[in-house]
């Protein structure tokens, strides 16, 4: 119940907020939903939309584009003690603009176009257990906001912070779990789509601006509880940002990253349709050890659902298990999640967890380990929020 009553309140408190300073904005909240604009159509206004290929640059590229109406950083990880222990975890920060940019009329430190909300989740797999927590706040008065030099993301006491090129610490904190952890580049930003720009749909300007650093090496400590754990991995970045939306007819996606034990990577980009078929714009990419891309098409793969998983808290049936063969890479993979329980049932609905797969890639056995996000499957979803 107590939790229940923080998530309303922090609700209430942001919506309050963006009411008072926009009230022409449409944003409602109704028990701890959160609906920020009606049918999914976002207002585009004078908002910036991904058009067109753009270049690309860092680190400009890693902070904020406050033109554009949603952006998100996310960081999800694979790690373990040295003794073996699984542990899985997600960062995500989310940046909403209510308003194209505007000039503020007032100097108050408070007055903001901007929302900020993130989700930090952890996978303690050897004890089945899984943490997932939210928090708001408008992107003012410095308790949430972005930049690109030095490159950092905040909210409140979660962060991504840059403590030199290619190199950064990730911390975040709850009352059950705590995260500390510093992530290494090894090879150069991957650009995803067309050169960095991944459509999403035939209409104009429905795509967004999205790149990738992944096969980061990965060290620190995971807390749970009063027991704090050494980990290593590696951890995996997406960074995109559009104004655009769901086509007609599309309910949500399937996404996989998954990096190989040979050091390769692979990102699969599933949006599914009401019929069942899958939308042509899905797209992938694998890349290879040296950081070289190819770019995979959904012609190019087949995956096959072994498995489905209902979540206990509403209903909603996810797969749990799959076959997937690239033919042109040679690759065979069948896979799961490392545990069943890895919903996040907060104020969005969606299943994010870790994954591991076995099979063989050119009649060598390989392993992967990743993240697989699953939306459209529940009501108040994240793809009705996003």
């Amino acid at each position: 119940m107590k939790k229940l009553f923080s998530i309303i309140t922090a609700i209430a408190v942001i919506v309050g907020a963006i009411a008072f300073l926009y009230p022409g904005q449409r944003v409602t909240a109704t028990g701890t939903t959160v609906q920020w604009l009606a049918d999914n159509q976002p207002v585009i206004g004078e908002f910036k939309q991904a058009l067109a290929p753009r270049q690309l640059e860092f680190p400009r590229d890693l902070g904020p584009h406050n033109d554009y109406q949603t952006e998100w950083w996310y960081y999800t990880g694979n790690l373990e003690t040295d003794t073996g222990r699984p542990f899985g975890y997600e960062l995500t920060f989310f940046r909403r603009a209510l308003t194209p940019q505007v000039t503020l009329t007032s100097n108050s430190q408070w007055r903001s176009n901007q929302v900020y909300f993130a989700h930090f989740t952890i996978s303690d797999i050897a004890a089945n257990k899984f943490y997932p927590k939210e928090q708001f706040s408008r992107g003012a008065a410095n308790i949430a906001s972005a930049q690109s030099e030095p490159y950092g993301v905040w909210l409140n006491n979660w962060s991504v912070s840059e403590m030199a090129p290619g190199k950064v610490q990730l911390k975040a904190q709850t009352d059950k779990v705590s995260l500390n952890l510093v992530l290494e580049q090894t090879i150069p930003p991957v650009l995803q789509g067309d050169k960095g720009y991944s459509r999403k749909g035939v209409e104009p300007g429905n795509a967004s601006y999205y790149y990738s650093i992944v096969q980061q090496k990965t060290a620190g400590t995971v807390t749970i509880g009063d027991k704090s754990y050494q980990v290593t991995g590696k951890s995996w970045k997406d960074h995109e940002f559009s104004t655009s939306f769901l086509s007609k007819g599309d309910i949500g996606w399937d996404w996989f990253s998954l990096q190989l034990n040979n050091d390769t990577a692979l990102m699969l980009y599933l949006l599914r349709r009401e019929d069942g078929t899958i939308e042509p714009l899905s797209s992938g990419n694998f890349i290879a050890a040296d950081g070289s891309v190819q770019k995979l098409a959904p012609t190019d793969w087949q995956i096959e659902v072994l498995d489905t998983w209902k979540s206990p808290n509403n209903g909603a049936k996810y797969p749990s298990k799959w076959q997937i063969n690239i033919p042109k890479l040679d690759l065979s993979l069948e896979g799961k999640p490392l545990m069943a329980n890895q919903e996040l049932d907060i104020s969005t609905v969606y299943w994010e967890g870790a994954v591991g797969f076995n099979g063989e890639m050119k009649g060598e056995r390989v392993e992967a380990k990743g993240y697989v996000e699953l939306t459209g499957y529940a009501d108040n979803d994240l793809s009705e929020v996003l």
